[in-house]
């Protein structure tokens, strides 16, 4: 996956506490199993149903910051919906606090969750309402979200997703992190048990 060091882009306020996952993607969608072409149909109900959703709105076109209200990603686990967003593409998303499930799948798929006190999250959505094409900046090495003219916030990261993100490294990147070690255990199994090979891990675990 992508690495996440820095990045500077727009914001899109999505003023909603509690968005689930068949919000964020539809169930009837959920039919392929490929990581990509999710984006056309993020917030597709809403995206129909009112012309003047945020994501509808020229102003807030291209946006690869979003900006919610409490527990974002609830209802079902589907690893669908951080694919939805990241293929839209969003690089991180802003809010109070998010499901678990999704926040877990999230971080694996190398989207950027920050959670923010619900204050600072309000002040972000008045100015990115107030003026399409407000733009934060992130610094995830020094965990800070600023928009350069003295709004600036600190967040918390577990050390583990911060690596992963740094780097570009999913599960499967960190498994073949070990590849030395993997290739010397196996040259210690006894002959009799079956053996493993690159090409064969590849091939199970590709995408």
């Amino acid at each position: 996956m992508d690495t996440f060091t820095t990045h500077t882009g727009k914001v899109v306020p999505l003023d909603r506490a509690n968005v689930d996952t068949d919000q964020i993607i539809p169930a009837v969608h959920l039919k392929r199993i490929e990581r990509t072409g999710w984006g056309q149909w993020l917030f597709e109900r809403w995206r129909k149903q009112d012309p003047d959703f945020i994501l509808n709105r020229p102003e807030y076109a291209d946006g690869t910051i979003l900006v919610a209200g409490d527990n974002f990603g609830s209802g079902s686990s589907r690893e669908h919906a951080p694919w939805a967003l990241v293929d839209y593409g969003f690089r991180a998303i802003i809010a109070p606090s998010f499901a678990d499930i999704f926040y877990n799948n999230s971080f694996k798929n190398g989207l950027l969750l920050i959670k923010l006190p619900p204050e600072a999250v309000g002040k972000i959505v008045e100015w990115a309402t107030g003026e399409p094409g407000f733009a934060l900046s992130i610094d995830l090495e020094r965990q800070t979200v600023s928009d350069g003219r003295g709004l600036e916030y600190s967040f918390e990261i577990d050390p583990f997703r911060k690596h992963c993100l740094l780097n570009g490294l999913d599960d499967i990147g960190l498994t073949l992190g070990h590849e030395e070690e993997i290739t010397a255990f196996e040259a210690r199994r006894p002959a009799w048990l079956p053996t493993t090979t690159r090409s064969n891990v590849q091939l199970t675990i590709s995408r």
